[in-house]
C-alpha cells in the first residue's frame, strides 16, 4: 500500500486505482496522520511542542514561493519514483530509479 495522498492522487490520474478507492485512501492518510500525531501529543508532549506538532514551517528568509516550490519538486519526485519502481514495463536489468 501506499501512505502518501499525493501518491494515490498520481495513481488514481493513472487510472491504477478507482476513484472510490481513491476517496478512502486519502480520508484514511489524512486519519492516520491525525491520529499518529495525537498518539505523539500524548505520549511524547516535548516532542509535540518542541517541534509545533510535526507542522512544516519556513526558515527565516525563506519566501512562501520558494517553500511552495521546493514542496511541488519534492512531491513530484516522490510521485515519479514511485510510478518508475512501479512500472510493470521496466526490467530490473535497466532500472536507474531516481
Amino acid at each position: 500500500g501506499h501512505i502518501n495522498p499525493a501518491v494515490t492522487f498520481g495513481l488514481f490520474l493513472a487510472r491504477k486505482v478507482s476513484l472510490v478507492r481513491a476517496i478512502f485512501y486519502i480520508v484514511a492518510q489524512c486519519l492516520g496522520a491525525i491520529c499518529g500525531a495525537g498518539l505523539v501529543k500524548a505520549f511524547q508532549k516535548a516532542f509535540y511542542v518542541r517541534y509545533n506538532g510535526g507542522a512544516n514551517m519556513l526558515n527565516n528568509g525563506v519566501s512562501k514561493g520558494v517553500g511552495l516550490s521546493a514542496e511541488i519538486i519534492g512531491t513530484f519526485v516522490l510521485v515519479y519514483t514511485v510510478f518508475s519502481a512501479t512500472d510493470p514495463k521496466r526490467s530490473a536489468r535497466d532500472c536507474h530509479v531516481p
